[in-house]
């Protein structure tokens, strides 16, 4: 610099602005990569709190869903036996497992009491047909006197009213052995129907008690297992479609791996408030009498379903006080929580039946604290 440049105050005002600019740009770059940066922080502070979510998408349903359900086996009949009149058992004629048919006789009851009491009805009945006689007689005389004049009126009329007294007693009587041969007769116990006898519960000189109360002894029960009934709980949505001539399977535990076929022959057209179940029947042909009453079984149905439904991971369910829900991840950040109808439960999937279109982003473990509207970040999608 010469000494005429720096004696000219042009050039130190020049000097000074490059100065100023210089100490400004560096303040006004110092600024903005602070604010960058603060701006980059607020972002991946918001990006932390954000809570990591995975999603899933529903799977349609089958139109045709098969499932099992347990089922309890009944005889197509079954009954106990009683006595119908009192005394000792003399002989019995068919133990358990035996096929008896309908009028076979099962046992003998000795009545000493009711033999006694039949005979005295019938020596009684003789009387009152002696009498009846001797009174028919007179009555007979009296009416053909009350022409002559031979007896008075009055006499007339009482032996016609003796008559008719005769002829009630005689019903009475009449009725009174009919009453006592039925009572013997009851002491020969008869099979009502075919079947098997699946208890004996008497032996012989046992006390035998009348009637099917508490103090009456039950003798046998029978059971008719030609045709099994199964009795199943299926669930309400598909009760529509348990109707009858439905083809059903139904596996025994004694017979691992193998399966009977059966039919839908009846419901009971009526859900079950308490378990929201409709009671189905299926008989099962048994000819051979495999399979027995009583055993566990379950009952594999095919059914068609009318409405569509869709399947998620039993994982994705909320249980609220709004009912059973599914929180959806709506424009790829925000909770929405539906409420969803649940149809079969098949462990580790559900049966959705309303709620859902197929088309939804739906969060697998959904935290207890999800809300609605809530943002989250969707971490992975997965296939189900």
């Amino acid at each position: 610099m010469t000494k005429h440049e720096a004696s000219n105050p042009r050039w130190g005002s020049r000097i000074g602005a490059v100065l100023l600019f210089t100490l400004c740009a560096a303040i006004v770059g110092q600024v903005s990569s602070r604010v960058v940066a603060s701006r980059q922080l607020e972002a991946a502070t918001h990006e932390l709190a954000l809570t990591p979510v995975n999603v899933t998408r529903p799977t349609v349903g089958t139109p045709s869903s098969q499932f099992a359900l347990p089922a309890t086996v009944q005889p197509y009949m079954a009954t106990t036996i009683y006595a119908r009149t009192n005394g000792y058992l003399q002989k019995w004629y068919a133990d358990i497992g035996t096929h008896v048919r309908k009028g076979q006789l099962l046992a003998t009851i000795a009545s000493p009491e009711i033999d006694s009491q039949l005979d005295a009805a019938q020596a009684t009945l003789r009387q009152v047909e002696a009498s009846l006689k001797l009174a028919q007689i007179t009555a007979g005389r009296y009416a053909n006197l009350s022409h002559t004049d031979a007896v008075a009126q009055q006499e007339v009329d009482q032996t016609a009213q003796n008559l008719r007294g005769q002829q009630a007693t005689l019903q009475a009587a009449q009725a009174e052995v009919r009453r006592l041969q039925q009572l013997k007769g009851f002491e020969k116990v008869y099979a009502p129907f075919d079947g098997i006898i699946t208890s004996r519960k008497v032996d012989v000189g046992n006390l035998i008690n009348a009637g099917g109360s508490a103090q009456g002894v039950e003798l046998f029960q029978l059971s008719q297992i030609w045709t099994l009934r199964v009795f199943v709980s299926v669930p309400e949505n598909y009760a529509a479609a348990a109707k009858g001539e439905s083809a059903a399977n139904v596996g025994f535990a004694q017979y691992p791996g193998q399966s009977f076929p059966g039919t839908i022959v009846r419901n009971a057209q009526s859900i079950d408030p308490a378990t929201r179940t409709l009671l189905v029947e299926v008989d099962v042909p048994n000819k051979d009498g495999r399979l027995l009453p009583g055993s566990y079984a379950n009952v594999h149905f095919n059914l068609h379903q009318n409405q569509p439904s869709y399947i998620l991971p039993a994982n994705t369910l909320l249980f609220r006080a709004e009912g059973r829900q599914v929180a959806i991840v709506k424009n790829g950040q925000v909770i929405e929580l539906r409420t969803v109808t649940v149809g079969t439960d098949f462990g580790s999937t559900v049966q959705i039946i309303s709620g859902l279109n197929g088309s939804e982003d739906v969060v697998l473990n959904p935290p207890d604290s999800l809300l609605q509207g809530q943002h989250v970040q969707v971490v992975a999608a997965r296939k189900y």
